[in-house]
């Protein structure tokens, strides 16, 4: 692979990314799955690092995040300096960091226990990427946490 190809997959990939959080600030849920390789998974991390939960397939991860974050949320995304390893013409993994922020009305969980109403995350984003029918897909991505800030 030349310099040009690499150079051309790592663009493809930033715009992947950027797709991702375009789409999840405008809680596009279904397109946000569909960026994801059929077996595709994702995993966001407490602080402590324990899994949130684990989420797997376009539809798992669409249906979990938006059940997730509710209807009347606003949620903003910024991701910053990026790492891309090319590690052939058809895989990658990166890291990107990232802050987020969710509001949303006040409200309960199934159990009648108050839902944060505003959230401020900072961490990174650990993708792997596939090249799927040629196109690039998220096949793994791990959301790593360094700090969360709530308000109830």
């Amino acid at each position: 692979m030349d310099d040009i190809e690499r150079l051309t997959i790592i663009e493809e990939l930033r715009r992947l990314m950027a797709r991702y959080v375009y789409s999840a600030d405008h809680q596009q849920w279904d397109e946000v799955g569909a960026l994801f390789t059929s077996d595709g998974t994702f995993t966001p991390r407490n602080v402590d690092g324990s899994i949130v939960r684990r989420m797997t397939g376009p539809a798992g991860i669409a249906a979990s995040v938006a059940a997730s974050v509710g209807p009347d949320a606003v949620v903003i995304h910024h991701l910053f300096s990026d790492e891309i390893d090319v590690e052939s013409t058809t895989s990658a993994r990166g890291t990107w960091a990232m802050e987020d922020l969710i509001t949303r009305p006040a409200s309960t969980d199934d159990d009648g226990n108050p839902r944060f109403v505003s959230m401020h995350g900072f961490g990174h984003y650990r993708p792997r990427f596939a090249l799927v029918d040629g196109t690039w897909r998220i096949a793994q991505l791990d959301l790593t946490r360094l700090r969360m800030d709530f308000g109830y």
